[in-house]
């Protein structure tokens, strides 16, 4: 209500000072008052307004320009909407920014495409997997970049309900990446790439396990098939014979045994939970698993054991004698008769180290990598007559992945090998 009464007082005063020159001097002089008073007040208006068009080029809130109470309003009005304008603006370029880092963060490759199929945005797993810099390839087409004949094909034909297996050997990472193609706004398109890479090697594991188990079960089913159609046409017909064949058959049964036995072991060991430490008696163990070495060699070998005493760990006690027992079983089977088998425990550079040496064939360096493979085996035939199930050494590395210890093989061949288990300081059960 006070602003509309200064603007009529405003207006009052010009119009009583013409009606008064107007009864002095007559209407003409009266009229030419009000429209010098008036001219001189657009005049000092525009030049109030000029200088607002000035102050908006750079406002600034501590220098306003001194003019009447009305314009002071607008100048403070103004700043208000120019504050509001810049905390919604700060707001929308955080939101901007978490939604960003939220998208680089993800797990999957994101790459923003225009209706031209150029690159507008890209997070950092696309980087990643397509080896692109978003400032140096922004606006770039993406199937300049990715040259592959099935991906372009796959952008020519893009269907919403499939997605493209694309392999990226880069930087010496075979990679497998499923794409698919998400269209949104005006004719803009989100390209979604997923690394598969993991699942394929699940994939390709499940498919040699399931023929390597086949493999393995096929022989003594064999056996046992044949001799059991031979005695049921006729099981008096060769008592030689039938002796023969229940031993075999019983050997190779006994080996279907273990193999099913070691497999339990191997889906124990991956679903389980690490078990809780409890105080092992090395010396103990190791003089167990001696005899037992002894015991599987027939006194064709012979077993030196050098163990410290004292010297116990924090583990699985069956655990660590199933991983033990597996390096000096096989230590026996591939050394040949009369050869010594060297059992140690002891610390080495403050660690425990469990080690076997034999005096066997040994192994070439380019089996080393794989010998921890289920039923990978360096000489097939020396296994299968040994009986050997392939699936040992793999029993030993999920063992001492699940007690923090390492797998360490030397070897030469025809000199023997040696397999030793180096366990953490940390187990170490103080004395």
């Amino acid at each position: 209500m006070r602003h509309w009464l200064n603007a009529l007082l405003t207006l009052f005063f010009p119009i009583l000072t013409a009606g008064f020159f107007a009864l002095i001097w007559g209407l003409t002089v009266g009229l030419s008052t009000l429209c010098v008073w008036l001219l001189i007040a657009l005049w000092s208006e525009r030049q109030k307004l000029s200088l607002f068009d000035s102050w908006l080029n750079s406002p600034n809130r501590d220098a306003l320009p001194s003019l009447n109470p009305g314009w002071d309003r607008v100048f403070k009005s103004f700043i208000k909407i120019q504050k509001k304008q810049r905390l919604s603006k700060s707001e929308l370029n955080r939101a901007l920014d978490r939604f960003e880092q939220a998208v680089r963060a993800l797990p999957d490759a994101v790459i923003l495409l225009n209706n031209s199929r150029q690159i507008e945005w890209c997070n950092t797993k696309a980087e990643e997997y397509f080896q692109i810099t978003f400032n140096r390839d922004q606006g770039v087409q993406i199937d300049y970049l990715l040259r592959q004949p099935s991906f372009r094909n796959f952008m020519r034909n893009v269907d919403l309900e499939t997605s493209l297996n694309l392999r990226l050997p880069r930087m010496g990472i075979d990679r497998l990446v499923a794409i698919q193609m998400i269209p949104f706004g005006d004719n803009q398109s989100l390209l979604l790439a997923r690394d598969i890479t993991e699942r394929e090697q699940l994939e390709v594991t499940r498919r040699d396990f399931i023929a390597n188990i086949s493999h393995e079960l096929r022989t003594p089913l064999t056996v046992i098939q044949g001799f059991l159609e031979t005695f049921e046409d006729n099981p008096a017909a060769d008592p030689e014979l039938l002796t023969r064949g229940v031993k075999l058959m019983s050997d190779q049964s006994h080996r279907m045994n273990r193999l099913i036995t070691d497999l339990l072991a191997l889906t124990r060991l991956e679903t389980s939970e690490p078990p809780e430490g409890e105080v092992i008696n090395m010396l103990s163990l190791i003089q167990s698993i001696s005899l037992e070495a002894e015991a599987l060699s027939t006194k064709n070998h012979i077993v030196n054991v050098q163990a410290a005493n004292n010297l116990n760990i924090l583990g699985s006690e069956e655990e660590i004698r199933s991983a033990l027992s597996n390096l000096v079983s096989n230590a026996v089977r591939y050394s040949p008769n009369g050869g010594t088998i060297s059992i140690k425990w002891a610390l080495v550079d403050n660690e425990p180290v469990f080690s076997c040496q034999d005096q066997g064939v040994g192994i070439a360096p380019e089996h080393l990598s794989r010998l921890t493979e289920r039923f990978y085996r360096v000489d097939k035939s020396r296994s299968q007559e040994t009986g050997g199930t392939g699936l040992g050494l793999a029993i030993v590395k999920h063992v001492l992945n699940r007690h923090d210890a390492k797998l360490e093989i030397t070897s030469k061949t025809n000199k023997g090998s040696q397999f030793s288990i180096r366990f953490s300081k940390d187990t170490v059960v103080s004395q």
